[in-house]
């Protein structure tokens, strides 16, 4: 995996932005991770490697067509959305177009995320996390009163792509 060392300790992150690997279609099928899928509050204790990171974020977001259609429906393909992964080093968001990282935040976070998380203890030991967040305004100009309703279903969406994935790739803790 790139070295993701803090640009500097502390505060904010000096811009940096880190490719990721292109998503591997080689795995297990579709219907075999469904039908492990389980929750669960113990994890790997290694860090994730490019290619995990991608595969999770490429399937919350991802870009999958020319046209820049993404893994996830979007209502009126307006994709409110912002992923952001959180790890060791740093708060990390995710671009879909160009599938890169942007360091917004050096030093380890996790304790404080798991805090916001009504204190969940497996966020804070999680080797990452990816935090899903919404912009209604993106989508209020066309949907009014239902904008806040659709970016709920549509992080619905991103959850249900990105937690088989990593199932699938999951090696246990």
């Amino acid at each position: 995996m790139r070295d993701r060392s803090p640009v500097r300790e502390g505060g904010a992150a000096a811009t940096r932005r880190e490719p990721l690997q292109p998503p591997s279609a080689e795995g297990p099928s579709l219907p075999r991770v469904l039908a492990a899928r389980r929750s669960c509050r113990e994890f790997a204790r290694r860090r994730l490697t490019d290619l995990e990171a991608g595969s999770l974020l490429w399937a919350g977001q991802g870009v999958t067509s020319p046209q820049g259609f993404r893994a996830a429906p979007s209502a009126g393909g307006l994709h409110p959305l912002t992923l952001t992964l959180v790890d060791g080093r740093g708060v990390w968001r995710y671009q879909p177009d160009g599938h890169v990282l942007v360091l917004v935040r050096v030093g380890d976070k996790r304790r404080q995320l798991a805090a916001a998380a009504l204190g969940q203890e497996a966020v804070a030991e999680a080797p990452a996390s990816i935090v899903v967040t919404a912009n209604s305004a993106v989508l209020g100009p066309h949907y009014r009163e239902r904008a806040e309703r659709y970016c709920i279903l549509e992080a619905g969406h991103v959850a249900q792509n990105v937690v088989p994935v990593g199932a699938a790739r999951s090696d246990g803790p």
